[in-house]
Parts: structure tokens; sequence; C-alpha cells
């Protein structure tokens, strides 16, 4: 074996030493690469991960044509994988459409050959997609030269964003062509400013406003439509209305077609596009709104002269007007009102005064009554108040929110109608309960009413009457239960005359079955005519059973008159023979009586001279009765004739202490007369006085008069006629005054209560 020597060895254990510091410095650096290619690796992983989610697919065209994309191209595209070549994209079979290739083919080849770049909107055919790609030559650090980067964007939404924009550009541009055309043909003048405040654009109007030639030359010498008004011209105006930023409006005088014109100019601007206008003629308008005052003035003054209560509330539902009876009906306070009350407020007042009516629940019918505000139609209702006011409502909803009510007191009217109700009622009932048949014909000879008797009498159904039949059908009908058919045409030209002639007129008409109407048509105020039939048959018969009973009674009289008058006569013979003998045997022709006898003989003579008294009262009675009873007609003083007469009744007063008083005026006078007759009367007058008055009375004969009539008066303060006389005995002596009294023209009232005595005033005339 061979032994190496010190110095080869150390060579060799140097040349050792060396390789393994050179294979420690290798591991070393190659640790260090390892990392360096770890960390690149990872951020190529990085930049991989980050191209494969962008928005974007990025790919590379080889001078070649060689293509280099990832596979989300394929998917974008619908292809199965990505084409290996840019010539297979371009292809049939690459997934774009045949205009889409070509151009693609020609772009791609263009930025190789000339490195232009370009942008290209293409559609998959496999996908729904709408794809935008950017192409542009490779940086010498991405690849060699003639290299294209190919970028692909996911266009869909932005394409349909694009599609819509253009669309509403269209729309845009359609109505600004119609704007433009509108403006061009709009009846006012419209116009358009610069940011420097000239005219710019005016319309037709405006040229015609101005007398101008047209548009253009209007707008070279910037005429203006208006005049400067307190200094500022209308350029100024418009710069102003830029500088707020808002409409600015004012009325501005003008001239148009050689008169002046108020017009309403307003400036709208537009920011940096300037400022648009348009002028509105307000001269008719202004006359309107002058005019308006004038009618809103007089409809105030022809509200406040209404006698209904008015009040118009406003759209915020407050008090704008009322009249004075809308105050007067409801108690308000006009110092309240003048505030512009609510309409809850105004309502709850009325309620406070009692002026509406009474519910128990007052806010769910004031929320009723405020919905009135928005009701489409208008409302009406009736209020009955309290106190009996009857009041009609009428609301009416106003174009403008507001309220419009009306207050008409009916209280009146109700009344009246309620009236006339049971006046109707009333006549109806009358009607039917009358005796007399009752039809109204109208001017055309129509019924208009009848009561129930007529229909029965005429035998008509109640249908045939409702349907209002002319009078000729009427008759037609019934002509038939007439004694006398063609007295059916009477009664016809009765009622014709009554409706047509206005004359009244009159008849019977007997029917068939015995019985006789009277009749009469009478014109009534209205034009109508009153028809009316009265069954008289039982008056008839009743008026001959009277009139042959009168005939009987008058035959009868004259047989009793006679008979009084042979009796009185008769009756006076032997009264005669009577009175004279007693008055002979008083006398003492017979010889000498006793005083007893005397006494009887006295008796006798008085009572015949009574009996005499009476025999000449019934005759007297009986011819004044049968009017045969003979007055002379002479001079006579009543005074003397009355003194006579209390003379001879005075000793018969003083025999019962009764207070006898003469009182004969010089008023009293004469009459023309029968003084016996007179005389006789008021004789009758004084006996009763005396006969039926107590011990202590009074009696006065009183006498006056004038120059028509003479007046006798006999009072007296007894017990009075119920009482007294005609309790004790009736007799003749006041029937046969008042008939003497009479025979003379005269009057004889008698006037007595009971207790209070009797006044008997005899009253003659002087002729």
């Amino acid at each position: 074996m061979t032994t190496l020597s010190p110095l080869a060895a150390i060579a060799i254990g140097g040349i050792l030493a060396l390789w393994l510091a050179a294979a420690i410095w290798a591991l070393m650096k190659g640790a260090q690469q390892q990392r360096q290619g770890a960390h690149a690796q990872d951020q190529l992983d990085r930049l991989t991960a980050l191209i494969e989610s962008a928005p974007a697919i990025v790919a590379m065209v080889r001078p070649d044509g060689r293509l280099e994309a990832t596979d989300r191209l394929s998917t974008w595209l619908g292809l199965e994988q990505v084409p290996a070549f840019a010539s297979e994209l371009t292809g049939a079979d690459g997934g774009l459409s045949a205009e889409d290739s070509a151009a693609l083919a020609r772009d791609i080849g263009a930025a190789q050959r000339a490195g232009r770049p370009f942008s290209r909107p293409v559609r998959a055919l496999g996908s729904s997609r709408s794809l935008m790609v950017r192409g542009a030559p490779a940086s010498p650090e991405l690849a060699e030269s003639g290299s294209v980067v190919l970028w692909f964007f996911d266009a869909t939404e932005s394409q349909s964003e694009i599609l819509g924009l253009q669309a509403h550009v269209s729309q845009l541009r359609d109505a600004l062509e119609t704007l433009a055309g509108l403006i061009e043909a709009a009846p006012l003048p419209m116009w358009h400013r610069g940011p420097d405040q000239k005219l710019s654009l005016v319309n037709s109007a405006y040229v015609r406003a101005v007398d101008g030639i047209d548009a253009a030359r209007v707008i070279h010498e910037g005429i203006e439509l208006v005049e400067a008004v307190e200094g500022i011209s209308p350029g100024e105006a418009a710069a102003q209305a830029a500088l707020t930023g808002g409409p600015l409006e004012r009325l501005v005088p003008a001239t148009i077609d050689g008169e002046r014109r108020t017009m309403r100019v307003v400036d709208v601007p537009l920011g940096e596009a300037g400022v648009a206008g348009f002028a509105m003629d307000q001269h008719e308008l202004e006359q309107v709104r002058v005019e308006l005052r004038r009618l809103e003035a007089a409809q105030r003054d022809l509200l406040d002269r209404l006698s209904a209560g008015v009040a118009r509330f406003g759209a915020d539902r407050s008090l704008r007007f009322w009249n004075q009876p809308f105050i007067s009906l409801f108690a308000l306070d006009a110092g309240h009102l003048a505030d512009a009350p609510a309409f809850e407020r105004v309502l709850d007042r009325m309620r406070e005064a009692g002026r509406i009516p009474e519910h128990r629940d007052f806010p769910a019918w004031r929320a009723e009554r405020r919905d009135w505000f928005l009701s489409p139609e208008p409302r009406e209702e009736n209020w009955l108040l309290a106190d009996g006011t009857h009041l009609r409502v009428y609301a009416q909803p106003l174009p403008d929110g507001g309220l419009l009510m009306i207050f008409e007191d009916r209280t009146e009217q109700v009344m009246l109608s309620s009236a006339r109700d049971t006046l109707l009622r009333v006549r109806t009932a009358t009607f039917d309960n009358l005796f007399e048949s009752i039809g109204v014909f109208s001017q055309d000879g129509r019924l208009h009413l009848w009561n129930n008797r007529f229909r029965v009498m005429w035998g008509v159904p109640e249908e045939m009457l409702a349907a209002h039949p002319r009078i000729d059908e009427l008759m037609a009908k019934v002509q038939t239960r007439l004694a006398k058919p063609h007295q059916a045409n009477v009664v016809r030209e009765l009622v014709r005359a009554a409706t047509v002639e206005r004359k009244q007129r009159m008849g019977h008409v007997g029917f068939a079955d015995g019985r006789i109407f009277e009749f009469a048509a009478i014109p009534l105020p209205d034009g109508n005519a009153l028809f009316t039939m009265l069954d008289v048959t039982d008056s008839r018969k009743m008026e001959q059973a009277l009139r042959d009973r009168n005939e009987a009674l008058e035959q009868a009289d004259k047989v009793k008159t006679a008979f009084v008058t042979n009796m009185s006569y008769e009756l006076r013979t032997p009264l005669t023979s009577i009175a004279g003998f007693a008055e002979m045997m008083n006398e003492g022709y017979a010889g000498e009586l006793s005083e007893a006898a005397r006494d009887y003989v006295r008796g006798i003579v008085e009572s015949t001279q009574r009996l005499s008294m009476l025999i000449d009262n019934v005759l007297d009675m009986t011819q004044s009765e049968a009017g045969t009873l003979a007055i002379e007609r002479k001079t006579v003083d009543l005074a003397a004739l009355a003194r006579a007469s209390a003379q001879r009744l005075e000793p018969d007063a003083r025999a019962k202490n009764i207070e006898w008083v003469v009182d004969l005026q010089p008023s009293l006078g004469a009459v023309h007369g029968d003084a016996r007759r007179i005389g006789q009367a008021l004789d009758h007058l004084l006996e009763n006085a005396v006969r039926y008055c107590g011990e202590g009375a009074r009696v006065l004969i009183h006498g006056d008069g004038d120059g028509h009539k003479a007046r006798l008066v006999v009072s007296d303060n007894g017990p009075g006629i119920d009482h007294g006389r005609q309790a004790a005995r009736p007799g003749i002596g006041l029937p046969l005054a008042r008939r003497l009294v009479e025979a003379h023209g005269g009057v004889l009232t008698l006037l007595s209560e009971p207790g209070e005595g009797t006044v008997a005033a005899m009253e003659l005339p002087r002729g």
C-alpha cells in the first residue's frame, strides 16, 4: 500500500476542504435560490389568480399566430376549449359571427404590423354575452416583437345600458324636436337668451308681436318684446333670474298690434344654458279680475239682502263670508265670526245658542257634517230646532275645496203647508159629507174634483172618475139614469157656459127613479166651474105639504078670527047688561043696599069692566093679527097723553106705596097717529109695571125724542119678567102693546134682567 506524502496529504486535504466549502456554498446558494423560486412561484400564482379573478380575460397572440389564453375565454365564447391559434378564434368555429370574426382578424393584423391599438365590440354566438375586445402591441419585456395582447371584457350589462341610453337619447331628441315645434307653434311669445343674456332663439309669436320680418332679423337686431320697467331692462331681469336660480315673474307694459297691453313675463334660468322666457297677455285677464271683484262685491251685497242665512267656508274650513240673516238666525256674535273661526267651532257656537237639532252623539254628527267638504254632490237636509223652527239646510261643495251653506227658515211655509193639508183634508171631508153632489170641472171640460155623493148619485165607478172624463163623456155614460135623457145636453151646456163663458146657470132635472135634483153651474175664480146637485125630492114633497098646511092654517085663522069676533060681540051684550044692572043697583035704583051688598056690587062692576077690557084686548089682538085693526092718523100730543095715562094709574101705584115719577122732556113733542091706540099701549106698559112691582118700588115714565122719532120709556126696579110677571100670570098686555106700536110703524123694546127690573121703550116715528 502506498503512503501519501504529507505534502500530498495537505494538498488533498486542502482540495477536500475547498470542495467541502464549495459544496456548502453551493448548498447555501441552492437553498437561497430555492427560496427565491418559491417566492417567485407564489407571486406567479397570486398574479395568475388575480388575472383569473379579473373582470377581463387577457390573451396573447404570438407573431406566429399562436394564441395563449385561460380556459375562461372558452366559457365566454361558448366553446369546448380555447382556440390554439388566432386564426381559429377568427375562423368559422371561433364562436363569433362572420362579420365580427373578419373585423377582429383585421384589427389583430393591423396591431401586429403597425402597432395600432384597437377596440371592437363582438357578440359570442354560443352564449348571451356581449364582449368588448381591446388590443395593443405587447411590450418588449412581455413578449417578442409582433406579439399582440388582447383583453376581453364582458360588456353585456354596459351594452344593454348603452342601448338603453341610445334609445333614451333618441326619445330626448324626438321630445326636443316636438318641444321645438310646440314652442314655434305656441300662441304666446317665447324666447331663449344665452349666458350673455342676449336673444338667441325666438318663436313666430314673438316675431309677430314685435312686428319683425323673421326670427334671424329679430335676434340680430336684439328687438325686445317688453319695455324697461323702473330702469330694469329685459336682459337685466333675465340676469337677475339667473343669479337667483329661480323663475322670475313680473307684469310689464308692451305695445302689441298698436295697443298697450299688460304682459306677464316669466324668466326661467337654465343654468349654463342661459335663460328661457315667455310672455302671457294679461290684459283680458286683468279686466276679468276687475269684473270678478265687481261681481263678488255685487254678490256679497245681494247675499246680504237675502232673507236666507248664507255662510261660505274656505278650503281650510275657516269661515270666509256670512250675511246678516245668518247671524240673526243662529244668534251669533259678529266679532267672533270676524276671526274666521273653523267650521267645527261655528257648529259649536250654534249648538251653544240652541240653534241646531239635538243629538245624543254631537261629535259624530259634527264629523258627518265636516265630510260635506269632501262630498262630490250637494247635500240637503231639514233641521227641526227645539223652539219649533224648521230650517232647510243646503250645502254646496265649491271647486276650490270650500263649502257654501244656505239656511232657509221654512217655519212659516211648513205651517202653511200643514194648514193647507189640514184644509184639504177638511175640504175633502166636508165635500164627502155634504148633502149636495159636487163636481169641479176644469177649463177643458174635464172632471177635476168630486165628492162621494156625486159618484153615488150618478152610479159611476171610481175608476172612471179617476180618469178625469170630459163632461160629454160623463153625460153619455149616465144619460140613461135621467127621466128625460135629452136633459143630459142641458147639463153639458151649463158646464160649458160656466167654464167658457163664465156665466152662472141653475136648473132642475128629474131621474128615472122619481128623484128630483136642483143643480147649479158656478164659475170659480181659478177658471174652473163648480157643479152642484141637491136632492130636493123630499123638500118638494114637504113644500107641497107645507103649502097645503098653510092653506089649512089660513082657513083656520079666518075661522078663528071670525069666531073671536063673533064671540066678542056675543059676550058684549050680556056683559053690558050685567054692568048696567050692577051700576043701577050701586046707585040705589033697586033700593038701599047694605054695606056688604054694596061691596059685592062694586066687585061686580070692577070685574065687568076688567072683562070688558079683556074682550076689547082680545078683539084688538085678533084684528091686528088679521091686519084689520083700524088706526086713525091725527096729531097726538104725547106729553098730554102720557100725563093722562100716569094720572089714571097713579092711585093704584099709591096704594102699593110705589114711587111714581113722571119725566117728560120738551123734545118728546107730537106724532101722527091714533091717540087712543097709543094711550092703550102706554096703559098696558104702566099696568104691568104697577101690577108686578112690590111694595116701595119705583116706576119712571120718561119721554124724549128727536127730529125723526119720539120715545116713551117705562122702567121699574121690580123683580124682572122671569121671576115675577111670567111666573105669576101671563097676559096679552105686552103682546098687544107691541102690536099697537108696530101698527104705527114704531118699535117696542123690552129689556129685563131677573132681580134688576124691567125697561120698556116705545119708539114712534114722527110722520
